[in-house]
């Protein structure tokens, strides 16, 4: 009884999926806290999963990305067409931190991150946060690792709390997680088409569990709203958001922390997680 109290208190276990990570992408706001964040999570006593897409501008040989076998293989069915799942890995040395990547031909194989040379963005992106998003909790149960807190960068990883909450609620790897979503100055342009709540429905994910109807275009709002609605906890991680998320956020009573600076975000981050962890299960 004594060692499940602790692990209530303490929230050990931190999964992190996010869309971006220095030294893999260029440097920006998302993939430099993403590169430091789990990194001082871990030097703070936690154990820790990285995840990010493996976009085809990474470059695998200077990386030393390699696939894991083991885990790969699997094939994921978005709009009636099967994906296979390719998981990679790689390691930081510096951080003693391994990082793993969801991997498809059909979605992350192009030059680009998600918008063409061009500054176009992909018309199939909603598509690719979708396989991103259920590749990593397929990943994670292969793992046999069970996380106490999942933290969200991104909207690339917006549908994480929808599909913890719904479509792996009741799976040992997920039934008690806590997630937390990181809200940046960060988002698309261009509205994910209508017909993108079809490709989330399945048995678990009903519409009724959406925050937009069937036939409507999702801009990065929306998509942030639903993140919001299925968290546990929300973190504005830049200086400005947009307002309506921000407020939106406030509205629903839940955990929220306020911009952090870069020499204090850690800190309030790794007590945060015990917050909303204890919180969450009060």
């Amino acid at each position: 009884m004594r060692q499940e109290d602790d692990r209530q208190m303490e929230a050990k276990k931190v999964l992190f999926i996010t869309q971006e990570i220095t030294p893999y992408l260029p440097e920006s706001e998302i993939a430099a806290i993403c590169r430091n964040l789990p990194q001082g999570i871990q030097e703070r006593g936690r154990e820790i999963r990285t995840f990010m897409p493996k976009y085809g501008n990474i470059n695998e040989r200077r990386n030393q990305l390699h696939e894991v076998i083991r885990l790969s293989g699997m094939n994921l069915i978005i709009d009636d067409t099967d994906h296979p799942l390719i998981i990679k890995v790689a390691s930081i040395q510096s951080a003693r931190m391994q990082v793993y990547f969801i991997d498809n031909d059909d979605y992350f194989q192009r030059k680009f991150t998600t918008c063409d040379a061009g500054g176009n963005e992909f018309e199939d992106n909603d598509e690719r946060s979708i396989f991103y998003v259920r590749g990593v909790m397929e990943t994670v149960k292969k793992l046999r690792w069970v996380p106490d807190i999942v933290h969200c960068h991104g909207w690339m990883t917006a549908l994480a709390p929808l599909y913890i909450k719904r479509a792996y609620a009741e799976d040992p790897s997920f039934r008690d997680s806590k997630v937390i979503f990181s809200v940046y100055d960060n988002d698309f342009k261009t509205p994910f088409k209508p017909g993108f709540a079809k490709k989330l429905i399945q048995d678990e994910i009903q519409h009724a569990d959406l925050c937009f109807g069937a036939d409507e275009a999702v801009d990065c709002t929306t998509l942030s709203r639903l993140a919001i609605d299925y968290s546990d906890g929300i973190i504005q991680a830049s200086p400005q958001i947009t307002p309506a998320i921000q407020d939106y956020a406030r509205s629903t009573g839940k955990p929220f922390l306020t911009y952090q600076q870069p020499d204090t975000y850690i800190d309030a981050y790794n007590t945060f997680y015990d917050e909303v962890w204890e919180k969450a299960n009060r």
